[in-house]
């Protein structure tokens, strides 16, 4: 992905700016620059705090769920970033003190001109392009059925990769589908996920073992040095319940074909329409069914939903039950768009706030400046179904006059006010054409963000059912972008991010950190993993009837 930012604040660098210059070339991690004094760089942690502690919008049902206090747990890191030795060491320790307020839309991104490390693989870059990390010919899930850190070999590439720039067979031995891994490149498991968690931007614990599980795999730059390695090295449980160590090059990804082992999979169904949203299955055999395994909530997605309305009802579907498959799905916006033309009920929709700090009046104008160019987008994608009237009517009348008395938090309204004005209550009716049968969600901790807010409204307004396992537990209405410079040097280091507001669920509680519960669970385990979407479709469908 691309990153780029409009923050532009007295005495920062901004994004936008930066990522005007030309790609530098590398340098190592220790040239060119400074990483200042220990004294200055004491002052920049506690400039991060301080802007932190300004600015965050903590989610209460998050801190208690995880058990920690987000501000005493970045404290606790001060040390690290004060006792770097090199640009390397600067930037992890940064990565840690931003990780340690575990919300998984908090990124860094390096930037043009700033901290240098020795691989960017799987970082975001202001500007450029990201360097997608190589992979190894496996693919690793967590083990859902168990409380303790449990991971196991989900999939394995079928096809040739590329090592090392040259084209080679993956003639090395795979370890088996289902095999408990026992240690990662030397460490026991429990000791590895311990290690990679404080570099893993998380919300929720579900969440995290699902993002530990694919990063295993990879040869990313999101951890540290000392917890990569040239090869990767797995001590996995033997069918005779000893352990077979494996050594696994990694491969360029695009060059790998995967076995699609617990991969959404409905046999006996075929593929009836297919768009950049979701693909809609047909039993081949009538049923009252049908199944959309969905994408996301991005690029295309309302021309999409109106496209699959409309052949839903030229080919008599609108009465089947929806099964919606969201467990590979992304963010984005305008779920509330679907959910009116994917089921027949009234519902209230998510809300959403801002924290009023330093922060709100540029914000503001960030706004005001894309209201006027027409450009008010999620990652490219229009996020507002009128033309920005409603959004800017709260931002000048509610929040600027909220931030001028001194409050902490804006008014709630319908989420970043898209799809109702500041003072709706936010119900939105199904419209004329929309499915009338019953809707079942199967979920798990793939997605989350707007995912997480759709599935939300399902289950606070008692929709449908769901099944499987939750969402990522992460949402927020709006994140703030910022590149941090070295305090006295004025050097840009890297770009740091905040959450400056609330999503908020339509039973009026905060969503980040906050999960649905689903109506069934249905773990993902080394035992079911070869059926586990025919499991999911069979309790989906269970649960319709139990409803009736």
């Amino acid at each position: 992905m691309i990153r780029f930012s409009s923050v532009v604040l007295s005495g920062v660098v901004a994004v936008g700016l930066l990522a005007g210059c030309g790609a530098e070339a590398p340098r190592s991690v220790d040239a060119g620059g400074s990483v200042g004094t220990p004294e200055t760089r004491a002052a920049l942690f506690d400039t991060i705090y301080a802007r932190t502690e300004r600015r965050e919008a903590f989610s209460p049902p998050k801190n208690a769920a995880l058990g920690f206090d987000p501000l005493a747990a970045m404290m606790a890191l001060r040390s690290k970033v004060i006792e770097a030795q090199n640009e390397e060491q600067l930037f992890y320790a940064i990565a840690e003190v931003g990780h340690a307020r575990r919300d998984r839309h908090l990124d860094l991104a390096l930037v043009p001109g700033g901290l240098q490390v020795s691989d960017s693989a799987g970082l975001d870059i202001v500007g450029q392009e990201e360097l997608p990390p190589r992979s190894a010919a496996l693919r690793v899930y967590p083990d859902y059925s168990r409380d303790d850190p449990a991971y196991f070999v989900g999939d394995v590439a079928t096809a040739s990769g590329t090592e090392s720039g040259s084209e080679a067979d993956i003639d090395v031995e795979l370890p088996p589908i289902g095999g408990r891994i026992l240690s990662v490149n030397g460490r026991t498991t429990a000791e590895w996920h311990t290690a990679a968690t404080a570099f893993m931007r998380h919300s929720s614990i579900i969440g995290l073992k699902w993002k530990l599980a694919e990063a295993m795999s990879l040869a990313t730059a999101t951890f540290p040095p000392d917890l990569r390695s040239e090869v990767l090295t797995l001590e996995v449980e033997a069918p005779d319940g000893g352990s077979e160590t494996y050594a696994l090059p990694y491969y360029d990804a695009e060059t790998l074909t995967w076995a699609g082992t617990g991969a959404p999979s409905y046999p006996g169904t075929a593929i009836a329409l297919s768009t950049p949203t979701y693909d809609l299955h047909v039993p081949e055999v009538d049923a009252r069914h049908v199944v959309l395994v969905w994408r996301g909530f991005r690029e295309t997605m309302v021309p999409d939903v109106d496209a699959l309305v409309e052949y839903a009802a030229e080919h008599d579907l609108l009465d089947r039950t929806l099964v919606m498959d969201v467990t590979r799905s992304r963010g984005g916006s305008l779920g509330p768009y679907a959910m009116q033309r994917l089921q027949p009920r009234a519902f209230k929709t998510t809300f959403g706030n801002l924290r009023l700090s330093d922060v709100t009046l540029p914000f503001v104008e960030d706004k005001r400046t894309d209201f006027e160019a027409q450009t008010i987008e999620d990652a490219g994608v229009r996020e507002i179904i009128d033309d920005g009237t409603w959004l800017m009517e709260w931002l000048e009348e509610d929040v600027i006059p909220a931030l001028e008395r001194g409050d902490a938090y804006s008014s709630n309204v319908p989420f970043k006010s898209a799809h109702a004005p500041r003072d709706s209550d936010g119900i939105l009716e199904p419209t004329p054409v929309h499915f009338r049968g019953p809707i079942v969600l199967i979920s798990g901790p793939h997605g989350g963000s707007h995912l997480d807010q759709f599935a939300s409204i399902i289950k606070d307004n008692e929709l449908g059912a769901i099944v499987g396992m939750p969402p990522g537990g992460y949402s927020n209405t709006w994140e703030w972008d910022q590149v941090l410079t070295m305090p006295g040097m004025g050097r840009p280091l890297l770009s740091f991010m905040w959450t400056i507001g609330h999503s908020i669920r339509p039973n009026g509680e905060i969503l980040e950190g906050n999960p649905i519960e689903v109506d069934e669970w249905v773990p993902l385990t080394p035992d079911n993993v070869t059926n586990y979407y025919g499991i999911l479709l069979e309790r989906a469908l269970a649960a319709v009837e139990a409803r009736r």
